[in-house]
């Protein structure tokens, strides 16, 4: 017995100043999660009030009437609430599927460039967009399309033809927002992809030489087998921002021109405008349906991937 009791005491783990460095690293971290994304989450409750400012936030809060699911049946019996919903999955859909195959492709050419100095030519000049603002590339947009004093429109009169509306043509949006999109945002997935393809084991490769396989097929039975894990995560983490859209793409671009209000108005435009008319409660609604139906998506996403690739799904 008197063994038993030295080997269970043994084994029991005391708190040592490793403990301590570790705890003391952790905690700043610790407390701006706190701070700014738990706490905050009690402001879900304005989602069930009729929030009116009486003084301060806290007495507000306090004294604003609870109204229950009013805000939800008054988002959902909203006329265009169904061409808001339509907008943004239609969108992010093409947004997922083409964040996907753009970038991927854009790696794995970079990956077969055989100077490493043009490679990173390319790299840099496809990811310095990522780092630009909506405002900035709304001004620049701006420069091209301005009705005025528009490159686009100045090459056409030069050229005999007449000046064009841009921003009242609703036909030519959808189109440019997605490559808005990608242009933005594919030099980040390819840094992803490529950090990926740049981990591979080459002698993978040096192996498939020898046997005589062509890069296509390298490029098939090799790279893209490796790459499913992060390609999987990707995608999953894509999906659960299915009902999201990116508010300076649909918002600032288009410089909110009433008439591309039918392709470019999405949820996160929506609770904006709430948010602009002082129906709080509404736009915390709308933004609690949308956490909640993220949520949902990428629970299921994950486990449709963990159904038929128990190792590729994130939880």
């Amino acid at each position: 017995m008197a063994k038993k009791e030295g080997k269970v005491k043994a084994k029991k783990r005391r708190w040592n100043k490793d403990d301590t460095e570790l705890t003391l690293l952790a905690l700043p971290t610790t407390i701006w999660y706190f701070l700014f994304c738990f706490l905050p989450m009690f402001g879900i409750i304005i989602a069930f009030k009729d929030f009116k400012i009486n003084g301060g936030f806290l007495k507000s809060f306090l004294t604003s009437k609870w109204v229950g699911f009013n805000n939800f049946k008054f988002l959902f019996s909203t006329r265009d609430i169904w061409m808001i919903v339509r907008n943004t999955l239609a969108y992010n859909i093409v947004f997922i599927i083409l964040g996907i195959v753009v970038p991927v492709a854009a790696a794995i050419a970079i990956g077969q460039l055989h100077s490493k100095k043009l490679a990173k030519v390319y790299q840099t000049a496809m990811f310095m967009p990522y780092f630009l603002s909506w405002v900035v590339v709304t001004a620049l947009v701006w420069a091209f399309l301005s009705y005025d004093k528009g490159l686009v429109n100045n090459t056409l009169e030069a050229m005999g033809m007449e000046r064009q509306q841009w921003y009242m043509k609703p036909a030519m949006w959808p189109p440019f927002l997605v490559f808005m999109n990608l242009w933005k945002g594919v030099g980040y997935g390819m840094v992803v992809y490529l950090a990926t393809i740049t981990g591979i084991d080459k002698s993978y490769y040096e192996a498939a030489g020898i046997d005589g396989a062509t890069i296509w097929q390298q490029i098939r039975y090799i790279t893209l087998p490796l790459m499913k894990t992060v390609i999987i995560l990707m995608f999953i983490m894509n999906v659960g921002r299915i009902f999201y859209s990116d508010f300076g793409l649909f918002y600032q671009v288009p410089r909110d021109s009433n008439s591309l209000y039918d392709v470019v108005y999405t949820l996160d435009v929506y609770v904006y405008k709430q948010l602009m008319t002082s129906t709080t409660g509404m736009s915390a609604a709308a933004a609690f349906v949308q956490s909640v139906a993220g949520c949902i998506t990428i629970l299921t996403a994950n486990a449709v991937v963990r159904k038929f690739d128990r190792e590729s799904a994130m939880i």
